[in-house]
This record gives structure tokens, sequence and C-alpha cells, in this order.
């Protein structure tokens, strides 16, 4: 789950935030369900992951993953682009992401009531273990092989943090000019939201 990708891209705003935060936990329409500004960060979680899927950089580091992950390629993306966004993280954001996880978690907290019931569980674990550990691969490590125990079928997600290694340089080099473009995309549908 890249959740530090996603909630660096939301934006000034707290609740479009806890909307992206929580976006692969919510499935379905979603009319009526939220209040408008997390409805609006979950429809933005969705638009930055269609934008990835169709990304020339995104796919380019899916086909570094060697062929054996089929299908398991684009989360492990996912997956490493949230490790590089932490060792690069001084080029991305001003504030120290030690602080910038404790302002997020609070931010969250304090709309607990609004996640869905699994997600609430996990918030303590994914601000206090999960995230901090994403700078080191051995963290990366972790977080495929519990995604790999949740995955009811036979899956190859264990052990893959060998492809992080293999082709850390390339991954960085698809990463750094992902970056940019997905920014520049995520402000112009931020800027349509506020119009609207």
């Amino acid at each position: 789950m890249n959740f530090l990708f996603h909630m660096l891209l939301s934006g000034k705003d707290d609740l479009i935030l806890v909307g992206n935060f929580m976006g692969d936990f919510v499935k379905g329409p979603l009319d009526g369900r939220f209040p408008n500004r997390i409805r609006q960060g979950v429809v933005l979680h969705r638009s930055i992951d269609t934008f990835a899927s169709r990304s020339e950089q995104f796919q380019l580091s899916r086909r570094r993953i060697d062929p054996h992950y089929g299908l398991y390629r684009g989360v492990m993306v996912d997956l490493f682009y949230d490790h590089l966004l932490v060792t690069e993280w001084s080029n991305w954001s001003d504030e120290p992401l030690r602080e910038y996880l404790a302002r997020c978690k609070a931010i969250i907290m304090q709309n607990n009531e609004e996640l869905p019931e699994r997600l609430q569980k996990l918030v303590p674990y994914i601000f206090e273990e999960l995230l901090p550990s994403y700078g080191e691969v051995s963290g990366i490590g972790k977080a495929l092989e519990r995604m790999s125990r949740r995955v009811k079928r036979s899956n190859p997600l264990e052990g893959g943090e060998v492809e992080l290694v293999r082709h850390h340089d390339g991954l960085l080099e698809d990463f750094c000019g992902f970056m940019p473009m997905i920014s520049s995309f995520v402000i112009e549908v931020l800027a349509k939201k506020s119009e609207a």
C-alpha cells in the first residue's frame, strides 16, 4: 500500500488527505457515503491510480520487474515508489518526514470515524511501524510478506524486495521522471475541484 505517495499528493486540504489515504479500502460507488471533501479525496486516489497505470514511467518500472511476478508487479512498484519517496524525501517536501508523518497521523485520527472499520484498526500500525520502515529494503520486504499472507491464493510477493535491490537505479530514474508529471496532474485535478 503506497500510503505515503497518496498522502503527499493530497495538497493542503486535510479532508482530501483523509479520503486519499483511505482510497484502497473503499470500493464501489461513493454517492452519499462520505462528507464531500473526503469523497473528493477518494476520487483523487482513484484518479492517481488511473494516471499511474497509464504512465510510461510507471509501466517501465513494471516491466523492469521479473515477469514471474505477473499482475503483482504493479503492487510492487507502488511499494517501491513509497520506498524511493522516503529515501528522496527532501526532494519532494520541505517538511521533515518524521514531522510530516506525525501531522498526517493527527489529521487521520481526528477523522477516524470516517475511515472503513478495517482501516481504523490499522492506523497506529501504519504510522508507527509501516511507513517509518519504508526507507529500508527490509521494511519493504516485511510489507510484501504481510501482503502475501493477506492474499488468499498462492502468490510470489514474499521476497519480492529483491527486485527493488536488483533494479534500484532504473526504478529511481523512472520515479524521478514520474513524480513531476503526477504532481502536475494532481494540481490540475484539485484546481478543478476548487472551481466546481
